[in-house]
């Protein structure tokens, strides 16, 4: 697609594609399982639950459980992580103008490995703290990074910025590594948890993520007109009246809230972030008015179908889901690298 066509406002045709292709998804991920349910039966049980539908589906109670507590709320999260990182890569693109970055840019990767890590060894991998460990973990790390990329002039420098949270990862990393050696019966749990996973019990999961992916979203949405204009230089941003500095703060500080959340529920899953972003720029063009938007379905769409992969391919074994995102993810990226001439500003 050439510059000149592409997209500046949000076209009801993209919009309506990625809207079909994530509900095709969420009901492939309902009605495909281990446990083999009628998709009638699955179909008039979710039907009956809808305040003007009376339907009999047919389903017992363990089979209507695993639809509503086990199927359901797994894809119901799968879509918001994968909505949340779509849009936190899009977002960290932007504000930095480096089509590279990804969510896990600042240090948000390490801090929560180095926080699941501890809380792993300190409390057991099935322990309800882990996710508030790893969560913690990101928070912190980020809040290094800024400290330390602001005293050495991050708030005018996005390079900056990225620079002291490779120096932050690098120290976390170091961290982690050190109590994995100290505690190596541990070493397989972490694992796990650092390759991705999204498994649920009913849907405490999502009830914990849902509102920080609320919050992220909505402000990074808010904020995608102003990525625009940072893409023309903070020079031309200040003359329109536009603090690059602000708005550097508050779009990282949303995104990385998102990301530690979505971190914290389903582990390190890699290139959603930098994939789905890209593979909607290639389609309708470079303004973050449109990509933002199109991300958010785009990566729910893409998180989905990659888990639904990740329990059938090696059924009744399950494949890490990080795993699953790298085998699409990186050909697909080095393609792109490959295939692109394109600039990345509007």
């Amino acid at each position: 697609m050439t510059r000149s066509r592409a997209l500046r406002r949000l076209s009801p045709l993209p919009v309506g594609v990625l809207l079909l292709l994530l509900l095709g998804a969420m009901a492939a991920g309902v009605l495909v399982g281990a446990v083999g349910l009628s998709p009638r039966a699955v179909l008039a049980e979710l039907a009956d639950r809808l305040p003007v539908i009376s339907v009999d589906s047919g389903l017992g109670e363990r089979s209507a459980a695993i639809v509503w507590d086990l199927r359901l709320p797994r894809v119901v999260l799968a879509a918001l992580v994968g909505a949340t990182l779509a849009a936190a890569g899009a977002s960290y693109q932007g504000v930095f103008r480096n089509p590279l970055a990804d969510p896990y840019l600042l240090g948000v990767a390490a801090g929560a490995g180095l926080g699941a890590t501890l809380g792993i060894v300190g409390t057991g991998p099935a322990s309800p703290l882990v996710p508030a460990a790893a969560f913690a973990g990101a928070v912190v790390a980020v809040l290094l990074t800024y400290a330390l990329g602001s005293a050495a002039g991050g708030g005018r420098s996005g390079t900056t910025l990225v620079l002291a949270g490779v120096a932050v990862a690098a120290f976390f990393t170091a961290v982690q590594t050190f109590v994995q050696q100290r505690h190596a019966d541990t070493v397989r749990e972490v694992y796990s948890w650092i390759l991705g996973r999204l498994s649920t019990v009913g849907w405490s999961e999502v009830t914990l993520l849902a509102p920080y992916a609320a919050v992220s979203l909505v402000v990074l949405l808010f904020h995608r007109r102003l990525l625009d204009v940072l893409a023309v230089g903070e020079e031309e941003a200040a003359t329109l009246g536009v603090s690059a500095s602000r708005v550097r703060l508050v779009v990282v500080a949303a995104a990385t809230l998102g990301t530690a959340a979505a971190v914290a529920v389903s582990g390190l899953i890699g290139f959603v972030g930098i994939v789905v972003p890209h593979a909607v720029r290639l389609l309708v063009g470079s303004s973050y008015r449109v990509i933002l938007p199109l991300s958010v379905l785009g990566g729910a769409a893409f998180l989905v179908l990659a888990d639904l992969g990740a329990r059938t391919l090696a059924a009744p074994a399950e494949v890490p889901l990080g795993v699953i995102t790298a085998f699409v993810g990186a050909p697909f990226f080095a393609v792109v690298l490959r295939s692109s001439r394109r600039g990345w500003g509007p």
